[in-house]
Order: structure tokens, then sequence, then C-alpha cells
């Protein structure tokens, strides 16, 4: 979700044919927006283009079409069967992995951690920056 803060540089070519094209739908998880608003508040991540997480959170639906996607039980539910791979302990980045594990959707990050979750029905594209 850095794109959206202003940090486009930071998406491969792959991650950006997908971003740009017009006919994928993108999705995002709360609990990734609930991630970007405590960094943000902690100023651990400043924006280029939006002055507070309010206006980037608004620009997620409104310019970038990416719908924001609810935690639910079913979510909860995979999230306790989550095997942690050894020294990950993002208990958002766990969220976010169940999340994608739920849906069956394509969880694209630059976090390699993340491809320690595939033999867990992840699927995941390495967005390599």
């Amino acid at each position: 979700m850095v794109f959206i803060l202003g940090d486009e540089e930071f998406l491969s070519s792959e991650t950006k044919m997908i971003v740009d094209d017009y006919h994928s739908e993108l999705y995002t998880s709360a609990i990734n927006i609930l991630e970007l608003i405590q960094l943000y508040t902690i100023c651990k991540i400043k924006s280029k283009k939006y002055k507070s997480s309010s206006d980037w959170i608004s620009a997620v639906t409104n310019e970038f079409y990416i719908e924001i996607l609810p935690f639910t039980k079913e979510h909860t539910s995979t999230l306790s069967k989550l095997k942690i791979a050894t020294g990950h302990n993002d208990p958002f980045d766990h969220s976010i992995i169940s999340h994608a594990i739920t849906e069956k959707m394509i969880l694209v990050s630059s976090d390699k951690k993340f491809q320690e979750y595939t033999s867990q029905k992840l699927l995941f594209s390495f967005n390599k920056r």
C-alpha cells in the first residue's frame, strides 16, 4: 500500500502492471488499513501526497478504486489455525495473511517472510522493490 502514500517507485514493474490495469480488481484488508493508520499516527510512515491518514484512506477507494474488505469471524478462524513462521512476529501480517488465505486472493508484498505461508495455501506474489 506504499504506492497510495505516494511511493509508487517502490512497485515492481509486474505489480505496477497489475495496479495500472483497469480490469484488475484491487482489494485490501481492513487490517492493512488499521496498520497503516497506526504507523501514520506514530510517524513511522509519511505521505508525499496526502496530509492526513483520512485523506489517503479516502484515496484508497475514491482514487485507486481499492475495496476495503472487512475482517470477519471466518478470517479470525483462519488466523487461529495459522502456523507462524519462525521469527515472524508481526500480528498485523498474520491477520493480513489469514485474510488472503480465507478469501483465496493473491497477496502482493515486498515482505519475503510471506513466502513461508504458501504451504498453508497463501497465494503470494513478491513485489521486488
